[in-house]
């Protein structure tokens, strides 16, 4: 007998097609709940090979493969996955207004959950896109003119470079650059750069926490008391330190901080944070404007973004909860000892330039390096072909190589079995 078309909504005909085309199995397969993942022993101080092995198995990556990228994008881990899969059916299940106002109410443990994690008050927390949507409502917020300077960092991500000069251009307000320097050459050097370029003209302070090219940390406490004392507004973005680094907001104190759940978190797509301090409230106006606020603070009037994916947003709460559960101490901990095994590896084979500086007061988690004469692209596809290690190039003139970024789910064997491919690659070649 025919299977009944139990779509009412499918066509005689779509449903031929579809068939054809994936299979009807693929019809009537009830969706995945849930998957399967072990269950992690609690954490310690001072957490083992076999307990960052069992954070390993919280997550869906491929037996073999080692994601080195952490700086670009995280895998979900498994609370996170079973968090959007859950709430995602309850959605698309009953979309009427009355089941999904629960989904609200999800948003705002969110939001309080960013605020505990990052020490300030739900008042001050906007739930964003990510970093980029979080620096551009406040380059596109805050109100300059002609004659006012906003001072910015060479190395910037271009969320927080390229969107003041693009702005600067439209509203007459002068961009003043500190470049980088490197190697890094210590935190007292940027604290006197940044105050040269100061001026009772300057308005704001843009800057970038950790850098996403070669993972140079600035010292954005020194340079946000600084812009304080002066009167001058501070964005810090800290897309490369949130989810790494343990942040508390209360005591670096920037008027504004941006960051995303996708990066080192290992939190969902499409959801960020900015934090607005609370003495800036009234010195930023919002940009965009639509449906669905959010219930407290700042949120009220500046988190009208329209139709969201609730989902995603509560999943980034369960996001955070387990990167407490492991210890926020013991995640930056970890993340550092990886990187420091690295750049200890790759600075003992002939010919590979390390561009990261190892002090820990200068760098965390990100590292670049130049392979010496290799074509970067060609040794990073012959990594991830042959040897299953994923990496990011850079290119162009501007320290160009190489990055890895090993975060909780690296294991130390996949960094000595990093160091030995590019030995292998810098002696016999690509």
């Amino acid at each position: 007998m025919a299977q009944p078309n139990r779509n009412p909504f499918i066509s005689r005909r779509d449903f031929s097609r579809l068939a054809t085309l994936g299979g009807s199995a693929l019809l009537f397969a009830p969706p995945a709940t849930s998957f399967e993942f072990p269950t992690m022993p609690p954490a310690s101080a001072s957490p083992d090979e076999a307990f960052w092995d069992s954070v390993r198995q919280q997550f869906l990556l491929t037996p073999g493969l080692s994601v080195l990228n952490a700086a670009n994008l995280c895998p979900s881990s498994a609370p996170v996955l079973e968090s959007m899969i859950r709430n995602t059916r309850d959605v698309d299940q009953d979309p009427s207004m009355d089941n999904r106002a629960k989904m609200t109410a999800g948003k705002e443990a969110t939001r309080k959950l960013l605020a505990e994690f990052l020490r300030v008050t739900p008042e001050e927390i906007i739930i964003t896109r990510n970093t980029s949507e979080a620096n551009n409502l406040v380059s596109s917020g805050i109100d300059l003119k002609a004659g006012d300077e906003v001072i910015v960092f060479s190395d910037n991500h271009p969320s927080n470079l390229q969107a003041w000069q693009e702005k600067a251009k439209r509203f007459g307000f002068r961009i003043r650059a500190v470049a980088q320097s490197s190697p890094h050459p210590g935190a007292d050097f940027y604290v006197k750069a940044f105050e040269r370029e100061m001026s009772p003209a300057t308005r704001v302070l843009a800057l970038t926490h950790l850098t996403s090219t070669v993972g140079d940390l600035l010292p954005v406490k020194e340079l946000c008391r600084l812009a304080e004392q002066r009167g001058i507004l501070s964005l810090v973005d800290g897309a490369q330190t949130f989810g790494v680094m343990d942040i508390d907001l209360s005591d670096m104190q920037p008027d504004f901080y941006s960051a995303s759940a996708h990066k080192w978190p290992c939190g969902p797509k499409e959801v960020g944070v900015l934090f607005v301090n609370k003495r800036s409230h009234g010195k930023i106006w919002g940009t965009i404007f639509s449906a669905y606020t959010g219930a407290v603070g700042l949120s009220r009037t500046f988190e009208g973004f329209g139709q969201r994916d609730e989902p995603a947003i509560i999943a980034f709460g369960e996001a955070l909860n387990f990167q407490n559960r492991i210890g926020r101490k013991q995640i930056e901990a970890r993340a550092r000892e990886l990187a420091q095994a690295l750049m200890e590896g790759l600075k003992k084979i002939d010919g590979v330039k390390i561009w990261t500086h190892p002090d820990p007061a200068r760098s965390v988690a990100v590292v670049s390096f130049q392979p010496g004469n290799l074509d970067a692209r060609r040794l990073s596809e012959a990594l991830y072909s042959r040897e299953r290690i994923a990496g990011m190039t850079r290119g162009g003139q501007d320290r160009g190589g190489l990055r890895f970024s090993p975060h909780i789910y690296n294991s130390m064997v996949e960094i000595e079995r990093t160091v030995a491919a590019i030995r292998k690659y810098m002696a016999n070649g690509v």
